[in-house]
């Protein structure tokens, strides 16, 4: 069995980390580098940087922000927000990023996530799906989850595999910030409809909720952001809980 992964995430907005509730009531959770240094000291096994604004203000990926992290990290680093074209994933890649997100440019130009795969490799290609539920269905939202699609969820994780994503970033707009925990039914859903690994954000609030996306969930990573920055649960305790548990993790 593969090695399950804990990813801290750094939602950033004006410079700063943020977090909120359903992706509105923003707070501020303190400087971006600072945490990186911190959670990549604790035994994060990856680090995730989102710009949540970019698309919404039509500009770039803060690049020297980016730089700044990169020089204080040693683990893998993914980046997103604004990317939308081969230049912009050069520029992000060259100032340290490991792996780039994309969500409303695939969206918007499907065959972004092809371009992106075959210039940079799979590996290097994480789609992120924010996803609400809309009536009878899961659909994907876009631009920091301001605008619904009619995009259905599981049919966009099989494309963006068949294009050429590396990864699934599935966020679930419904638990965001809520700590009531990962919504199970989805990202079992889409793991097993993906043959690629999906990592499941949005709702994190205990450890047995860690538990509950790597079994009943079958994510391949349980990403999280409030409970870290605010020091409700510590990356190295969660992680032996995990092993206590039976779960194959990376101490």
């Amino acid at each position: 069995m593969l090695t399950k992964r804990i990813i801290p995430c750094l939602d950033i907005k004006d410079g700063r980390t943020v977090k909120g509730t359903n992706f509105v009531d923003l707070r501020d959770a303190g400087d971006p580098v600072e945490l990186a240094a911190i959670y990549a000291e604790q035994g994060a096994d990856e680090l995730v940087f989102l710009d949540i604004t970019a698309t919404v203000d039509e500009r770039k990926t803060l690049i020297d922000l980016v730089r700044n992290v990169a020089h204080t990290i040693n683990i893998p680093f993914t980046v997103g927000g604004g990317i939308s074209s081969v230049a912009d994933v050069s520029a992000l890649l060259n100032a340290g990023a490991d792996k780039i997100s994309i969500n409303s440019s695939a969206v918007r130009n499907p065959g972004l996530v092809d371009q992106l795969a075959l210039e940079f490799g799979s590996q290097c290609v994480v789609v992120a799906i924010d996803t609400r539920w809309v009536g009878e269905q899961h659909l994907v939202h876009t631009h920091g989850g301001r605008k619904p699609t009619e995009l259905q969820t599981i049919a966009w994780a099989k494309e963006v595999e068949n294009r050429g994503a590396g990864e699934i970033l599935l966020t679930s707009m419904d638990t965001d910030g809520t700590k009531a925990g990962f919504a199970l039914e989805l990202t079992a859903r889409v793991s097993g409809a993906a043959n690629i690994p999906v990592i499941a954000s949005g709702g994190a609030g205990s450890m047995d909720h860690f538990v509950d996306v790597f079994t009943t969930g079958q994510a391949d990573a349980g990403l999280a952001a409030s409970i870290f920055h605010f020091k409700e649960i510590e990356i190295p305790a969660l992680k032996e809980y995990l092993r206590e548990k039976g779960i194959e993790i990376r101490i």
